[in-house]
């Protein structure tokens, strides 16, 4: 039983500190959200500022113009939320409009998310 519950452990550890991801490397990741988004307050580009973006409802910030799903999709941005949208934006968010593929590497969303928690505050 000790056994077991040691290697729960560990299991959980290991799935904790895959999930933390590293700032430095989402920052270098962050380049291609870049081209859409800033993570400047009120600064909107072809997609909304991420500025304060954990927290807040999708669809909320008054100055953008988002699309129908978006707005009534009723999500608010979590680290967990925001993972599962950039895994795959369409299938989060249907008729969402990010013309954007996703990104199916756990551990680089992982190192966007940490980047983001860092830089939006």
């Amino acid at each position: 039983m000790r056994t077991i519950i040691v290697a729960a452990a560990c299991a959980f550890a290991t799935a904790a500190h895959a999930q933390q991801g590293d700032a430095a490397r989402g920052e270098q990741k962050f380049v291609e959200c870049a081209a859409c988004h800033s993570v400047e307050r009120g600064v909107n580009n072809v997609g909304p500022t991420l500025a304060g973006v954990f927290g807040r409802k999708a669809g909320a910030l008054a100055e953008f113009r988002y699309s129908a799903a978006m707005r009534k999709s009723g999500i608010t941005w979590t680290p967990q939320t925001l993972d599962q949208y950039i895994a795959d934006p369409q299938k989060s968010i249907p008729a969402n409009r990010m013309p954007y593929a996703g990104l199916t590497d756990a551990a680089a969303r992982a190192d966007l998310i940490a980047y983001l928690e860092k830089a939006t505050k």
